[in-house]
């Protein structure tokens, strides 16, 4: 493997489209409600989520790769430091390059939203981008990372939902409202749907290692049902979206996504290894943006 290749691996590009999906939601939703799109918002909202992405996947890789977690026991493909193709150094230089690269992502995507007026929004989402990233970094990075207390789920759900959907949608239109409720409760439960995908297949190697995810502390058949419950209720949420929202027939087109989620579905309940999950993460990854982008477009084209 290259040493281009081992990076590439080491940041997770299949996570990619999932940190990307309540952007464009959101996005799309500004534009629905208010006719508001600013192109430069949606550039820079792009980059800073993808950003925090690679830094959370960088910051996972040291973290559990340091700590011994990431073992011949874990199932999924072998990470970079677990490895040895990159060092802790080195992973901590690309760690401090990357938090650099989303520092002008996201001081460009503030100034492109307000200019050089509305000072404490623009204090807020600074706050709010220094707490994504101490939050991306100490999920798996100190002594007392919350991703092994079992709330990663808890995280995953309030920034893929509700900071991403909500967050562009206010950067778009200066305001907050109802209508962004329900999609970013969809996205949310979906991307949670994914991290509980890769904790349900880490379950042992996780409690050996002392890393008690949600999915360890649940079991593997109540992790299962919760697993369905994530699926099925974004799926709820959307559908009554769809209804409460209804301005055209273009607004029932995310539907179509509900097709590979039931199939998805289908294989999570008749898994019958750990292994088995692990090709689903893709799976639902890329789903949750396709249904993202049907959603959005869904609500442009009225």
């Amino acid at each position: 493997m290259t040493n281009l290749q081992v990076w590439l691996s080491a940041v997770r590009l299949r996570t990619l489209p999932l940190s990307v999906s309540g952007i464009f939601v959101g996005s799309c939703l500004a534009y629905y409600a208010t006719d508001k799109f600013n192109v430069l918002v949606f550039i820079f909202a792009i980059t800073s989520t993808i950003g925090f992405q690679v830094l959370s996947n960088l910051a996972n890789d040291y973290g559990d790769g340091t700590k011994g977690t990431d073992n011949d026991d874990r199932i999924g493909p072998e990470r970079a430091i677990q490895s040895g193709q990159i060092s802790p150094e080195q992973m901590l230089v690309a760690i401090q390059n990357t938090i650099m690269f989303i520092i002008f992502s996201v001081f460009a995507l503030i100034f492109s939203a307000f200019g050089v007026y509305h000072i404490l929004y623009a204090f807020i989402f600074i706050v709010l981008a220094g707490f994504t990233v101490y939050s991306a970094l100490t999920y798996t990075i100190g002594d007392s990372p919350y991703g092994y207390k079992g709330l990663g789920d808890l995280f995953v759900f309030v920034f893929f939902g509700f900071v991403s959907v909500v967050g562009v949608y206010f950067l778009n239109t200066l305001r907050l409202d109802h209508v962004v409720i329900l999609p970013a409760i969809s996205i949310g439960l979906l991307s949670v749907g994914v991290l509980n995908l890769n904790n349900m297949r880490d379950i042992k190697s996780d409690e050996k290692s002392g890393k008690y995810t949600l999915a360890v502390k649940m079991g593997s058949k109540r992790a299962k049902q919760y697993h369905l419950f994530l699926i099925f209720g974004a799926i709820t949420a959307s559908v009554l979206f769809s209804i409460l929202y209804y301005s055209s027939p273009y607004n029932f087109i995310f539907y179509l996504a509900f097709i590979p989620l039931f199939k998805h579905i289908k294989v999570v309940v008749n898994a019958k290894h750990p292994s088995e999950y692990d090709p689903q993460l893709k799976f639902l990854a890329i789903t949750t943006f396709i249904f993202s982008i049907l959603l959005g477009l869904g609500q442009v084209f009225y």
